[in-house]
């Protein structure tokens, strides 16, 4: 029996923007956010019952970038492609993430699990329509990344799966 996918976002649930929407917000530059990284997040994330797989805009660059800052090996990458007119209009129509469409048709029907800062209730809705098999859309607050609740989602949802 294969093990669910866990798609990966790195901007927001690894690399946390640091800032509450609630306060003011100022730039902090991509290297000194790399700086930040928590080396023990990679372990947190193998011990989980999945298969990994980077769903990015970081793209490979996630393996060379992030993966060895956090103990993880290389793992498989999604490709984003070019995307179509009519799939645009239809993203924006639903108020689906631009991930949502490629990520549904990479897992094939197999059961995942998405961590992402940019899903909203029309992805999940999108996602039950489109997926034969079981998913979990865990939103991830941006500003402070994967929390031990999290995990703990996470891993009582793989389990089962």
């Amino acid at each position: 029996m294969e093990r669910p996918l866990l798609f990966l976002d790195v901007d927001g649930p690894l690399l946390p923007f640091g800032e509450d929407p609630q306060r003011e917000s100022r730039y902090v530059a991509p290297d000194s956010r790399l700086a930040q990284l928590n080396p023990q997040m990679g372990f947190r994330l193998a011990a989980l019952p999945c298969t990994p797989v980077w769903a990015t805009s970081w793209e490979d660059e996630a393996n060379t970038e992030i993966a060895p800052r956090i103990g993880l090996p290389t793992l498989p990458v999604v490709k984003w492609p070019e995307s179509s007119d009519e799939h645009d209009r239809e993203d924006r129509w639903f108020g689906l993430c631009w991930k949502t469409r490629t990520l549904v048709n990479w897992a094939d029907g197999r059961p995942f699990a998405w961590v992402d800062d940019e899903i909203t209730d029309a992805d999940r809705d999108w996602v039950s329509a489109h997926h034969r098999g079981r998913f979990l859309l865990h939103h991830v607050r941006p500003f402070r990344g994967l929390t031990d609740e999290d995990f703990a989602a996470l891993d009582k949802w793989l389990r089962a799966a």
